[in-house]
Order: C-alpha cells, then structure tokens, then sequence
C-alpha cells in the first residue's frame, strides 16, 4: 500500500486525485502548495500567508482540470469582484447566492446566506419566487438544496467537480448490497438506517423508503435516540467518526458498535459481532477532519498553556476524548463568540472558517487552527471567483450552467426522510 509522504497529517491511503496521487482528495493542493514553498517548514513558517498562497496556486492550475471558457481563465480579482456584483445585482430577487462556512472568503463574499449545508438550504424557503439558487458548497449541499426547493427553482453548482470524499463512501450500490445481505442474515428488520446529511441523494432516498432518517452533527444525538426508540439496531452512514463520537457521549459503550466495510462480504463482521452491535458504523470519514490528531492537540496547549480546545464531532475518538469541547461548525462559531474576552481557542475544523472566526473575534479573544498546516477542503475550494462569475453572467445571457436535479423518484423518498428529521425534537 503506498502512502502520502505526510500521511501524519493526511492519514488516509494514497489514490488517484486528478494531478496525481494523494492521501486523499484533501491534500492535493496541500502537495501543490509543498512544490512552490519548497518544503513543509517553510508552510509553516509562511501560516500567515498560507491561504493567499493557496488562493495563487489554484489559480494557476485552474485550467488543468477545470472545463471553464478561456475568457474565465486568467482574470485578475478585482475585475472579477466587479462583474460578479453587477451580476448579482442585474438578476436581483430571481437570484440567491449560499455559501458555506467552509468556502473562500473571495467567493462567500457574496452569499446572501452563510451557514452548514442543512441551514443554507433550509434559507430557501425565505425565497419562493427566485427562479435560481447558486450554492457555493459542493454536490450533496446542491441535491439538498434541490430537493427542499421549489418545482421552479433550478439550483445551480458553480463547479461540479466540488464533490465531497466522505459522500463518495457510501455508493448507492455498496449500500443496497449491505441491505441484501442484512436481510439475508435475518437482522434488517431490527434495524433503522441514519444518514448523515453529507451524502448523496439516492442514500437519503434509501434511507427514506427503509423508514430511516437524516441527521447533522447538530442534532445527531437526538437521532439516534429516534432510531432506538423505534428498533433495536442503527446502521449509520457514511461517517463512522460522528456515529461513534455521538453514541458514546450518550453512554453507549465502544464494545456496542462495529464497523461495517462495504469493500468486504458482509461488512467483515460475524452473525455473533453483528448480534452483539447496537450501532453499526459504515466505514467512512471526513478527510478532513480526520488530520487533526491528540499531539496537535499536546503541542498546541504546550505553546499556549489555558488554551480552549474545540473540534467538530466527525475527528476520530480519541481527538475528541482530548479536546475540551465538540460540537456542530455554529456550536464553534456560538461558543468562541459567547467566550469571555482574552480567551484563546484551537478549533479542529476547516481552516477558512477558523480564518474568517479569528479575524471576527481579534483582538479581544485568540483563535488558532489546531493544524498548523491549516486543516483545508480542497473540493470546496474548487468553487472559485472564476466559476463563480461565469455561472452568473450566464445567467445574464439565458444559459443555466452547471444545474444540479435529482430524479422525482429519489427526491420523494428523500423528502420523507429529511421530513423525518425535521420532526425529530
């Protein structure tokens, strides 16, 4: 098996990532970013300047992997600012723009709405009679985005190469052949299925028709004790870190979960493993949130003794165990703004966010990236000013570019499930 050259950092198996290998789709530009500063130390001798950085190595390699127009390559800031404001402002009320938390401060600059991937799509409801709604998130934010909105509403990804790793581990075969063999065993019947919102659209759809339900990291612990109450088992997807984190800060012991692998026959686990289980994990994770480590978390409070730690709840279990505090990206945004004034914060998540939230707060409170390399996911990255502008003047010009749908089929069972979960207190 061949691994990143800093699989510390990425701790994920090396694989294809467009330009070539990389632990995972996470440290591709974080590789680039190594070839023009010449060598980690330096990285992290330039931390402050390592999202402008970043920004410039993006730009460069835009054309290689992205099928935008060749006026849209090339274009410095400021004319791109201007055009995507008089975009903006041309289309008026038939236009909302979402940003996530975790897009480019050049890019969310814009965004009527800023927010998780349920919260910004939820924002749409405020907007019955725009006609588009550009989602600058990736592509399971968009299915959502599509499924919530309204017949006449197109919704609209900037880039659809912004995926999301962790969606992309629950394929909706893999999950359908673990179902087959769950009945097979005798065990789906005393089982619901919980998705995470971050996954694709036929999962929820899956999830929906099987009489299972959606979740985010800020209301998980209320799902899965709707699970519970309803049947003996949970099968939790696609990410193992949140299922397991959630589930044992409600008492549920380590020794009551087991991972199920969709790449092995019956998940790798015996009839005895499977009896035993309350919650069954599928074998996935945030590539991400997955970098952070417990010695960041020991150096970090060596260099600054009093230091508040908070990470988001899809880090593994024994980050979380070491952490101060855990909880949703606005749990962290709520927590460090409410702090008292000279507090100083690490927070384990995505390293724009941490960036815009330190700026917010400087001076009276301190806020750091627990990664000192900066934590970054470079799929969102992918929607960029430049893709930003072209999807809009389109727009202008009667093309809709780039539209995301999901099949009347999927988007009903899909409906029901994310109906489920708004139901749940």
């Amino acid at each position: 098996m061949v691994y990143c050259q800093w699989t510390k950092h990425c701790r994920g198996e090396s694989r294809p990532a467009g330009l070539g290998l990389f632990a995972s789709v996470d440290c591709e530009i974080f590789h680039k970013l190594a070839s023009v500063q010449g060598a980690r130390s330096e990285i992290v001798a330039a931390m402050g300047t390592f999202l402008p950085v970043l920004t410039d190595v993006e730009k460069r390699s835009l054309h290689e992997r992205q099928p935008l127009p060749s006026a849209y390559l090339g274009l410095e800031d400021e004319e791109m600012d201007v055009r995507i404001a008089a975009a903006r402002a041309a289309l008026g009320d038939r236009l909302v723009i979402l940003g996530h938390h975790y897009q480019r401060d050049e890019v969310i600059r814009f965004a009527d709405y800023t927010g998780d991937s349920f919260k910004l799509s939820r924002e749409i409801a405020k907007h019955p009679t725009a006609e588009f709604i550009v989602f600058c998130g990736v592509h399971f934010m968009a299915e959502s985005a599509d499924i919530l909105g309204l017949p006449h509403q197109q919704v609209i990804l900037p880039d659809l190469a912004a995926g999301c790793s962790m969606a992309d581990m629950a394929a909706p075969d893999q999950l359908m052949t673990c179902w087959a063999e769950l009945e097979q065993m005798g065990m789906a019947s005393q089982i619901v299925p919980v998705t995470y919102i971050n996954s694709a659209a036929a999962i929820k759809a899956f999830v929906g028709e099987h009489g299972g339900t959606i979740c985010t990291s800020s209301n998980a612990r209320a799902t899965l004790q709707w699970g519970w109450d309803r049947r003996e088992k949970i099968l939790f997807l696609p990410d193992q870190h949140l299922g397991r984190n959630t589930a044992w800060q409600m008492g549920v012991p380590l020794d009551d979960m087991v991972v199920w692998d969709p790449d092995v026959p019956f998940g790798g686990l015996t009839r005895a493993e499977l009896n035993r289980a309350r919650l069954i994990l599928w074998k996935g994770h945030c590539s991400v949130h997955v970098r952070f480590t417990v010695p960041q978390i020991e150096a970090v409070r060596r260099q600054h003794p009093g230091v508040r730690v908070i990470v988001h709840p899809e880090v593994p279990f024994d980050v979380l165990q070491a952490a101060d505090d855990n909880g949703s990206t606005e749990y962290i945004l709520r927590q460090v703004r409410a702090a008292p004034a000279g507090s100083v914060w690490a927070v384990g998540t995505e390293i724009h966010l941490v960036h815009r939230l330190a700026e917010e707060v400087a001076p009276e409170k301190t806020v750091i990236s627990l990664d000192q390399v900066g934590c970054l996911c470079s799929t969102m990255f992918r929607i960029s000013p430049n893709h930003l502008l072209w999807v809009l003047e389109g727009l202008l010009d009667g093309e809709v570019h780039n539209r995301v749908t999901v099949g009347e089929s999927e988007k009903k069972w899909a409906r029901i499930a994310l109906d489920r979960m708004l139901s749940i207190q």
